[in-house]
């Protein structure tokens, strides 16, 4: 296959790759991943929601690239892997967020972490289709707590009135763009490492974010502050950058549905921050709510054998 070489400078050493206990990895991953719907509202609350990602995505590109550059890595992409990256920085961050963004305007960010907590349940259907991964009855059954759990805290907060169904609509729709890049990521598992896919994807994302941003928002509704510079810098290097990195990490060593369930700790971790940052009401049913998706989220991932003493590490089914 002919390849496209975009090369950042000659290779004398390798990026870092991703090493740190699986469990603090998961852990770094989910707190990242939840505190992004608060830290998102009080960036939109200072600027427009497609301007901040558009900046957002550019920003965690060229620091990621950046840092490439100074280890040394070489880009040099097939043009099959070139396209997987760009499609997978559309879908999974300029129309999962875009539409997220636009969501949270006029829901809460816990109910937004609760929609997109659903990624599992997406995600092991569409894997099971597309994929060939097992749906085994243990798995059922912990996506079917996982299930009633949200399904329990999001009837309970719609049930109150303070949420509008235009907000749920869109983050639905962001729901379903996130899973449809897991699944691409899974079936295509372009090369090129994560460090560089990182990049290329926000770049992406970022470039075709940029024409609908500036045609649909204006610059002078931008309300420079320290509050807005400080989320910006939060979502573009620690979200953007490491929360993806760490994503794609256990979307590579897990299957798309074990990996995808760690998204039902989204709710509590999403209501807690929403009530840290932004002062959200968090009612009792919503605590409720957290027992059955703890258990639906052991049974998806635990192993059900134990590793071979000749093999690495078991495997989740």
């Amino acid at each position: 296959m002919r390849t496209t070489n975009i090369a950042l400078r000659p290779a004398v050493s390798s990026v870092p790759a991703l090493q740190a206990p699986f469990p603090l990895m998961v852990a770094f991953f989910c707190l990242l991943w939840s505190s992004a719907f608060s830290v998102a509202k009080l960036a939109i609350a200072d600027c427009p929601p497609l301007l901040v990602l558009t900046a957002r995505f550019l920003l965690a590109g060229v620091f990621v690239l950046g840092v490439a550059a100074i280890f040394g890595a070489r880009l040099t992409l097939g043009r099959r892997d070139l396209l997987v990256f760009a499609v997978l920085g559309i879908a999974n961050q300029a129309v999962y967020l875009g539409l997220s963004y636009l969501g949270i305007r006029t829901i809460s960010s816990g109910l937004a972490a609760l929609v997109i907590s659903m990624n599992p349940v997406l995600t092991a259907v569409m894997a099971a289709l597309f994929l060939g991964e097992r749906l085994t009855l243990r798995k059922g059954a912990g996506l079917l707590l996982g299930i009633g759990g949200v399904a329990f805290v999001v009837e309970s907060r719609l049930s109150a009135g303070n949420e509008h169904s235009l907000g749920v609509v869109l983050t639905v729709l962001a729901l379903v763009s996130l899973v449809v890049g897991t699944i691409v990521f899974k079936k295509f598992t372009p090369a090129g490492g994560l460090w560089i896919g990182t990049g290329v994807q926000n770049i992406a994302a970022g470039l075709a974010l940029l024409p609908v941003a500036f045609a649909s928002e204006s610059i002078a509704d931008i309300v420079p502050s320290w509050r807005l510079l400080a989320a910006l810098v939060y979502l573009a290097l620690l979200v953007s950058v490491f929360a993806y990195l760490l994503w794609f990490h256990l979307l590579t060593v897990s299957g798309a549905t074990a990996a995808s369930s760690y998204h039902f700790m989204m709710p509590p971790l999403g209501m807690l921050f929403g009530w840290l940052l932004l002062g959200e009401h968090v009612a009792l049913t919503d605590l409720v709510g957290i027992v059955p998706v703890a258990l639906g989220i052991y049974l998806v991932t635990r192993p059900t054998t134990r590793p071979h003493p000749s093999s690495p590490a078991g495997h989740c089914t």
